[in-house]
C-alpha cells in the first residue's frame, strides 16, 4: 500500500503529507501556470491552446464567438485556483475548496508540460536523457502526474 500524501478526514477536511522535497518541488507550480496564464499567446503557445482549446474545431468563428463569451471566466478560475496552492501551499490540512484548486492547478501544470515534453501514453524516463534540461521537467510531470491521483482518490473519498 502506498504512502497518501492527501487524505480525507471524518470532518472533510484534507491531510496534506507532502516531504520537504516533495512541497519544494511543487512551490514553483502556482507560478508556473500563472506565467503562462499570463505572459503567453495563446494564438502561438500550444500549452496555452491545450488549456484552452477550441470549442468548434471545423467552426473557427463559432469557436471564436464561444471564446469570447468563456475565455475571461475561465481564466479568473485558473488564476483563483493558482492563488488558493499558492496561499496553502505550505499547509497541512485543506478545505474540500482548497484542494479542488490544487487538483486544478496540478492538472492544468501537467497539461502544460506534457505539451511541451511531447509526452505520450507510452513516454518513459528514459525518453529523457539525464543531462537533458527536459529530464528535470518529466520528474515533475511524473510527480505531479501521482500527486493528482492521490488528490483525485482522496476527493473521491476512495480507500486504499
Amino acid at each position: 500500500m502506498a504512502l497518501e500524501r492527501v487524505r480525507r478526514t471524518r470532518k472533510g477536511e484534507f491531510l496534506v503529507r507532502l516531504t520537504v522535497s516533495e512541497r519544494e518541488a511543487i512551490r514553483g507550480v502556482p507560478g508556473m501556470l500563472r506565467e503562462l496564464l499570463t505572459d503567453a499567446d495563446p494564438a502561438t503557445d500550444p500549452a496555452l491552446q491545450r488549456l484552452f482549446p477550441s470549442a468548434y474545431v471545423d467552426d473557427p468563428e463559432r469557436s471564436a464567438e464561444f471564446a469570447h463569451m468563456v475565455h475571461d471566466d475561465l481564466l479568473a478560475q485558473r488564476l483563483a485556483a493558482v492563488d488558493t496552492m499558492e496561499r496553502t501551499i505550505e499547509a497541512d490540512r485543506l478545505s474540500a475548496d482548497e484542494v479542488t484548486a490544487w487538483l486544478a492547478t496540478i492538472n492544468d501544470v501537467r497539461l502544460m508540460l506534457g505539451v511541451r515534453l511531447e509526452v505520450t501514453e507510452s513516454s518513459t524516463p528514459l525518453d529523457f536523457d539525464d543531462d537533458d534540461d527536459r529530464a528535470a521537467s518529466y520528474a515533475v510531470y511524473a510527480f505531479l502526474s501521482w500527486l493528482e491521483e492521490d488528490v483525485v482518490s482522496a476527493l473521491a473519498g476512495a480507500k486504499r
